[in-house]
């Protein structure tokens, strides 16, 4: 059960991210938000397979990536969430717009680049509970770590106020097409990790 478990979570993840992927290319919204969403719901069962499968040398990093999961998980639900209802669904004051619309590169936007920070917390911990058999099991534990890195400018970069709302939308779509190719990579060879487990 917890082989499949993990299995599952990795394959809605891919798919999630596909879909988030497409979604950006055809400014989409409402299907990246939701889409987003199941990125959120999948990751942290799959967090959870590298717990349960880490040896007992490295089964503290597995918690540690399955509680950093979790965090993300919240704040990336809280973000969408919001989207798909307050901010889709009612008249805002201009205010509470830049507060709350994530394409005004407010609060939310903020909220949502914490929650991907912490995202790539996880899957730096969940690398280390990584003990490699194969190329394939190396290349995942170094995608993982390296990904790991995103948690610096995820955290600095609402901070130095990198990102405003007239910035060209290009930009934002070519970063984030880029990341859903890093990130199918990881879901694709944590499929076939799982995969190999006993």
């Amino acid at each position: 059960m917890n082989r499949k478990i993990a299995l599952y979570a990795s394959a809605v993840n891919l798919a999630a991210v596909a879909g988030f992927a497409v979604s950006m290319l055809f400014r989409f919204d409402f299907g990246s938000y939701l889409s987003s969403m199941f990125i959120a719901l999948s990751f942290v069962p799959m967090m959870s397979g590298y717990a349960f499968s880490a040896e007992k040398e490295s089964k503290s990093a597995g918690y540690v990536a399955v509680a950093f999961a979790s965090i993300y998980a919240a704040i990336i639900l809280l973000v969408y969430y919001a989207q798909l209802t307050t901010v889709r669904l009612q008249d805002l004051t201009s205010e509470a717009s830049i507060l709350l619309d994530f394409q005004q590169y407010g609060l939310m936007f903020n909220y949502d680049l914490l929650g991907y920070g912490i995202m790539a917390l996880a899957t730096f911990f969940a690398g280390l509970t990584i003990s490699p058999q194969t190329k394939a099991d190396k290349g995942l534990k170094y995608m993982l770590l390296i990904h790991g890195v995103f948690f610096f400018s995820c955290l600095v970069m609402p901070m130095l106020g990198v990102f405003k709302a007239d910035s060209p939308a290009w930009t934002g779509i070519a970063v984030l097409e880029f990341w859903c190719l890093y990130f199918s990579f990881i879901d694709l060879l944590s499929w076939r990790f799982f995969k190999r487990l006993r």
